[in-house]
């Protein structure tokens, strides 16, 4: 670092940034991201920034909001990418580090990504799985509880999908395809958020049995992706916000099984409909947060 700029840049402004001339040393850019809390903007966020050529690895501590950014270089084009993603980004500080440090954090980072490559293959394929099943099963059931709770299998199967497609491909086609992905999300809760409104109108007997019998399948789904996880959830922060982030779906399937023990026990189809309505509203918070991602 030049003898004109501290050892440590401070930033505290989410709108100005503390300009230092940054030699060609590597360096690690702390990070607070506020909305950063599920491992679905972790992956959002590698999609905007891991292509950058001044990144060499990235180190995220999602219960805590943080992320650590070893990269050469300016930080303000990294900075930036971040700052799009409208996720309450800020830039704590920037300090310099010596070449072993950056070696090694490069070299942790790669095997730390393979090992959590292989449990999120599974995960998409469980996400992506459970979507197509339990969407079909909540049109034969008529619950927009099971219908909106698939597209937030949907919504976890897309984010890591996407992520995986866009490994070594262009900034322009990861744009295209997260955009793309966004889209659909809102079309899908939009279509679950008009069964709502129709059945609650027109009125609806979601079939309590098949509930609780598909949000049971969803919940079992969800424990084995909590079990491939848990193996993994101490070698890192982003494995051990997977797990929460499982173990919240665990939560939102319980509330499916709950919903079908209601509508059984009341004969109102109310508590489906207030389900359904919940998840899908989440789902269509997520396909914003895809959609505010910027080139």
């Amino acid at each position: 670092m030049p003898d004109n700029c501290s050892k440590v840049c401070e930033n505290t402004n989410t709108t100005e940034s503390t300009t230092c001339d940054i030699s060609d040393s590597g360096f690690v850019s702390l990070f607070k991201v506020t909305k950063m809390d599920c491992p679905s903007e972790e992956r959002m966020i590698r999609m905007a920034i891991e292509n950058i050529p001044s990144v060499k690895a990235l180190d995220f501590d999602i219960p805590n909001r943080d992320l650590k950014v070893y990269h050469e270089g300016e930080i303000e084009n990294i900075k930036e990418k971040l700052m799009s993603l409208n996720f309450g980004t800020t830039l704590v500080s920037t300090q310099d580090i010596d070449n072993h440090s950056l070696s090694a954090a490069m070299d942790s980072a790669d095997v730390e990504n393979s090992k959590q490559s292989k449990v999120l293959i599974w995960l998409l394929g469980i996400n992506a799985t459970m979507f197509v099943i339990e969407f079909i099963v909540g049109i034969i059931a008529q619950s927009t509880g099971l219908i909106a709770d698939s597209l937030d299998m949907f919504a976890d199967a897309a984010v890591y999908g996407l992520a995986f497609y866009a490994v070594g491909r262009s900034d322009q086609l990861k744009l295209k395809a997260a955009h793309l992905s966004g889209w659909f999300q809102i079309l899908l809760a939009l279509g679950a958020l008009s069964e709502v409104v129709r059945r609650f109108i027109f009125g609806s007997e979601p079939v309590s049995s098949l509930m609780m019998a598909m949000g049971l399948v969803a919940l079992v789904a969800n424990v084995a992706c909590l079990a491939l996880i848990s193996g993994k959830k101490e070698s890192g922060a982003h494995m051990k916000a997977s797990w929460i982030f499982s173990a919240n779906d665990v939560i939102a399937n319980t509330g499916i099984i709950i919903a079908g023990a209601l509508v059984a026990y009341t004969g109102s189809p109310y508590p489906d409909l207030l389900i359904g309505l919940i998840i899908a509203v989440l789902v269509l918070n997520g396909a914003r947060r895809i959609l505010n991602i910027k080139s």
